[in-house]
């Protein structure tokens, strides 16, 4: 089995998310002896941001800029990794309601037309190998879930459903730590609960 856990969060050490998808990978590990995992750390290395550049590269016109063309290497073996990956486990956390724009960036470089997804004449349609599992390890400042007073402003992992589910990521399993900025015990208790979740992956 293949693992791909990608991490996004600048906050390194101190981050939840972080340790939440560590723990992830760490009980797929368990439950699959053998499987092999790659790891990639969105905030050391990010992919750029979307230009026209990428764009026209994407589109046939040969790239001349070499910073371009590694970008668009960088980018391509993001998507073969996910085409290869079993098990996807991202870490997520929120930032201004949404997710980190290094994310962004990765997630811009697997929605791409004819090689993630086609359009027909039905709506578009996954070219991805079916059966692919996602863990998405989610942290959050204040409380955004069902029923929150700021519900409303989440448009982190609805936005991750969206992205992921449009080129066929659709089983996806979010593991959240919420309110980890509301005090110690507030951040203890979201951390442990987050942490009980993941056990019960194995069960």
């Amino acid at each position: 089995m293949n693992i791909l856990h990608v991490d996004s969060s600048i906050l390194g050490p101190h981050s939840v998310s972080r340790v939440l998808s560590a723990d992830i990978v760490a009980q797929l590990q368990k439950q699959h002896p053998g499987s092999q995992t790659i790891y990639r750390d969105l905030a050391s290395t990010a992919p750029m941001h979307l230009s026209g550049a990428h764009i026209a590269a994407w589109q046939g016109t040969a790239p001349t800029d070499e910073a371009l063309k590694a970008d668009i290497a960088q980018g391509n073996t993001a998507l073969d990794e996910v085409f290869a990956a079993d098990f996807i486990v991202i870490g997520a956390p929120m930032y201004n309601f949404t997710i980190p724009t290094q994310l962004k960036a990765w997630i811009d470089r697997l929605l791409i037309a004819g090689k993630s997804f086609r359009y027909t004449a039905n709506g578009p349609e996954s070219l991805l190998p079916p059966g692919k599992k996602v863990f998405v390890a989610s942290s959050r400042g204040g409380a955004y879930g069902p029923g929150a007073p700021a519900e409303k402003l989440e448009h982190q992992e609805s936005y991750l459903r969206s992205a992921l589910g449009f080129i066929g990521l659709t089983d996806i399993t979010i593991i959240r730590a919420e309110g980890i900025a509301m005090g110690p015990e507030a951040r203890a208790a979201a951390l442990a609960d987050a942490q009980s979740n993941i056990a019960a992956l194995a069960a």
